[in-house]
This record gives structure tokens, sequence and C-alpha cells, in this order.
């Protein structure tokens, strides 16, 4: 399984790179996420999910989703939660939900967030949405169909978390990018460069004579 980041990295991180008023505003924040009952619903939104949404403003845009993974975590955000935050999110507040989720949900709860952004062509999403959750909850069909989407939609699949693991010796998944790619050429248009990097993870290993 491919790990993200750690909440303890990423805060570590933030330490480094915030300072003066930004600082200020994400301890704040996480004392207030911290704080936070999580009981019911409530009208109007509890303060840290206002923070969660300025977080842009307040850290650096660079900075925003590991804040957001941040007040997630620290608000011990459920399902309910990141699915109601993500659909009334912007791009921007939906990466951080799904950067969030490997650090909350232990199981595939989340996948329908993660499918939703695989539907989208926000290259930035769909960048996110193949990251440690996928790699370790997606289904073989599904996962490959998003390898496939960061080919189509020029995602390096760098971004692709656990590529290798799931990629290797999968034949199925060889198929699809040879067919991908003959559909490209019939067209007249490029085939992607890293389609032939994931065709050679596809290959078994070799046996020793």
């Amino acid at each position: 399984m491919t790990s993200p980041v750690t909440v303890a990295a990423l805060r570590a991180h933030l330490d480094t790179v915030l300072a003066g008023a930004a600082r200020a505003w994400l301890d704040q924040a996480l004392a207030e996420a911290s704080a936070h009952t999580g009981a019911g619903e409530e009208s109007p939104p509890p303060v840290w999910e206002v923070r969660f949404a300025e977080a842009g403003r307040r850290a650096g845009q660079d900075q925003a989703d590991a804040a957001r993974v941040l007040l997630l975590h620290a608000a011990r955000a459920d399902t309910g939660t990141l699915s109601r935050l993500y659909a009334q999110g912007t791009a921007a507040e939906r990466r951080g939900v799904l950067a969030a989720l490997p650090h909350l949900l232990p199981g595939p709860e989340g996948l329908p967030l993660v499918e939703d952004a695989l539907r989208t062509n926000d290259t930035r999403l769909v960048a996110a949405a193949v990251g440690p959750y996928a790699a370790a909850h997606l289904p073989a069909h599904h996962w490959r169909h998003a390898v496939l989407k960061c080919l189509f939609t020029g995602v390096p699949v760098d971004a692709v978390a656990g590529l290798w693991r799931r990629a290797h010796g999968d034949a199925e998944l060889a198929r699809m990018l040879g067919d991908f790619a003959q559909e490209r050429t019939a067209a007249g248009r490029p085939v992607p460069e890293d389609l032939n990097r994931v065709l050679t993870l596809t290959a078994p290993a070799k046996e020793e004579s």
C-alpha cells in the first residue's frame, strides 16, 4: 500500500514555510477544529469550516491543500462531513478533501468522492483523486480507467500512487493501453509519452531459466 504523507509531516512542513499572520491563523484554526464536538447539523456552519474555506487566502494557494488536510484531521471529519464539504466546495476545497481521505477513512467509504473527481476534466482534481486512497481502495476496473484518464487529460502518471505495484503484470491494463494507443494513432493524434512507461510496468516478471 502506498502511504500518504503523515499529518505530522504536513504540520512540520507548514510550521517551516508559514510565518507571521499565516502561522497564527493556522494555529487558531486547528485549535478551533480540535475543539469542535461534531454534534449534529449546524447552521451556520462551525467556525472551523469557515477556516477550511478560507485556507487558500490565509495560508497561500501553495499550502492550502496541506492546511485543509490538517483542519479535517483536527476536526475528526467523518464521511458525511467530507461528502458535504466536497459537494459544496470549490475545486480547491475538493482537492483538500480528497487529500485528507487516507488520513480519515480506513475503508472505501470515500470512493464516491474519488469517482466523482475522476469524472471531471479538472487535471488537479484528477491528480488528487489518484493518490494513496485510490491506490488502497479503488477496484481494479475503476483504477485502470483512472490511469487512462490521466493519460487522456495529460496528468503525469507520477501522480498515480502505487502505480508500479498495481500495474505490475496487469494484462488487462496492457490491453486497454494498446487499444488507447491505436485509437490515438488512427485519429492522427500523438500517443502520450507516459503510456509506454505504464505499458512497460504491466509486463510480468521474467522467469529465471
